[in-house]
């Protein structure tokens, strides 16, 4: 068999110096290992872009396009195949089709959400990468076999500096003295009645959790490289990604796996559910410890759990689920989370795009059942989640893929004038935030909880609690 793939050997260089220096402007798709990462690969993909929307059926025929792309495996040929983000809207339309692999009817109903300001499904096609391997502390250089590209790079690769810049400013206008204007799409009194909504419908036998949600724009230009490049610095996490797909760019500090697929067929999931703040000296030890044996967090956590194992049982191979992690406390640089990871091994026939259709939209933020809970929270929230809450990351052309959830993001776009059906839009960043809510749950509570995972992402872009309290509710 002919390799898929060309590549080349490249001397070290940090990720974001590349980044910065060979792809400053245009579509390209990052996944960060972290600064100064002794282990892992980091991944900068380059290609060409394609994006739908679930409204005029343009979703669907992209993700068709894709699964006919990927239908033959290249085994020589990973990180090559597609990358970007699968926004929570197309999640929801998954739902209106048989999941069945290979049978997919159109359809309409009421899960399907209305469109946000980014693509539902917005993905590179790529062709040519770069793999940086944290451990060997080794670039390769990576393309479809007959380009030259690899064998090229060697005049640009002189100029890459060996490390990146200091940071500037995220925000054009940042100053001492200007304060970002902050929308905050609830108000606190309205979020509480949200909250006290989802116990009611949970009462009722409507659901046994929701996954309930919102968001709080930052308004004024955004530089979104300058941002991921402060994120990564304060908010490292295993699933760190930079996205930028047309217009609109995804800079994310994931914590959590949506799903992994490796090429052989193995298939996991790592869904967090309970959250903690982090505390210091023997304080940051209580609340880990308050974490994992509260009541309430286990029940939610294994609540999704199950949800999990029945979503991969749709695709695995019968009698390989299994829950290999359960209640896990995974302590990140400003919240402690309790993590579940659920294993299969994908049955014959199956792939990551199967995988992808059984699963998705994740459980961990819909709620369960999952059908019911994504209708109730439509109607709760008013509003489309948009890139928020879906999966961000890749699928390969070896047949792997590496997904993670769409969470601890901003979405960052620039200004919109206004054209027949779409209101004129100012450039800005949105963050998307939101918390499990079970029977048991404090409204209070929840609340806090929602502004603390909000803190860490608004401080990127100068908005702090000094700041008229506006990284609170308003």
């Amino acid at each position: 068999m002919r390799p898929a793939a060309v590549r080349s050997s490249l001397p070290w260089r940090d990720p974001e110096s590349v980044v910065r220096h060979l792809a400053a402007t245009g579509d390209v798709v990052w996944r960060d290992a972290g600064v100064d990462a002794a282990r892992g690969r980091s991944i900068v993909g380059w290609g060409r872009a394609a994006t739908g929307d679930v409204r005029d059926g343009g979703a669907d025929r992209l993700w068709q396009a894709v699964r006919d792309d990927l239908a033959e495996v290249e085994p020589d040929s990973h990180p090559l195949g597609w990358a970007g983000w699968l926004g929570y809207g197309f999640g929801c339309r998954l739902l209106d089709r048989d999941a069945t692999p290979g049978h997919r009817p159109a359809a309409t109903s009421s899960t399907v959400a209305a469109p946000g300001d980014a693509p539902d499904l917005a993905l590179l096609d790529v062709d040519r990468a770069l793999v940086f391997d944290h451990t060997e502390r080794s670039v390769e250089a990576v393309a479809r076999r007959g380009d030259s590209w690899p064998l090229s790079l060697a005049e640009a690769w002189a100029d890459v500096p060996p490390e990146p810049p200091v940071p500037g400013p995220t925000r054009a206008s940042s100053t001492e003295s200007s304060a970002p204007e902050v929308r905050w799409r609830h108000r606190p009194d309205e979020y509480l009645d949200l909250i006290e909504r989802c116990r009611r419908a949970i009462a009722a036998g409507e659901a046994y959790q929701l996954c309930l949600t919102t968001a709080v724009d930052v308004l004024g230009p955004v530089d979104a490289l300058e941002a991921f490049a402060h994120l990564r610095r304060s908010s490292p996490a295993p699933y760190a990604s930079f996205v930028r797909l047309g217009g609109v760019t995804v800079v994310g500090a994931s914590p959590e796996s949506f799903v992994e697929v490796t090429a052989d067929g193995l298939v996991s999931s790592s869904p967090i559910k309970g959250t903690r703040r982090r505390g210091s000296g023997a304080d940051d030890t209580v609340l880990a410890r308050e974490l994992v044996e509260s009541e309430k967090e286990r029940a939610e956590n294994v609540m999704i759990v199950d949800l999990v194992r029945n979503d991969l049982a749709r695709v695995a191979r019968l009698g390989t689920v299994e829950v290999s992690e359960l209640l896990a406390v995974h302590s990140y640089e400003h919240v402690h989370q309790l993590v579940s990871t659920v294993r299969a091994r994908l049955d014959a026939g199956c792939t990551a795009t199967d995988v992808v259709e059984a699963a998705f939209p994740a459980g961990s933020m819909t709620g369960a059942p999952k059908r019911r809970a994504v209708e109730l929270l439509a109607d709760l929230e008013g509003a489309p989640r948009g890139v928020y809450s879906g999966a961000v990351g890749w699928l390969g052309r070896d047949g792997s893929a590496s997904l993670a959830m769409t969470i601890r993001s901003l979405v960052v776009h620039g200004a919109r004038a206004a054209t027949v059906g779409s209101p004129a839009r100012p450039a800005g960043a949105r963050v998307g935030v939101g918390g499990g809510i079970t029977i048991s749950s404090s409204p209070v509570d929840e609340r806090d909880e929602v502004e603390l995972k909000a803190a860490a992402l608004l401080a990127v872009l100068g908005v702090r609690a000094a700041d008229g309290g506006s990284v609170r509710m308003s």
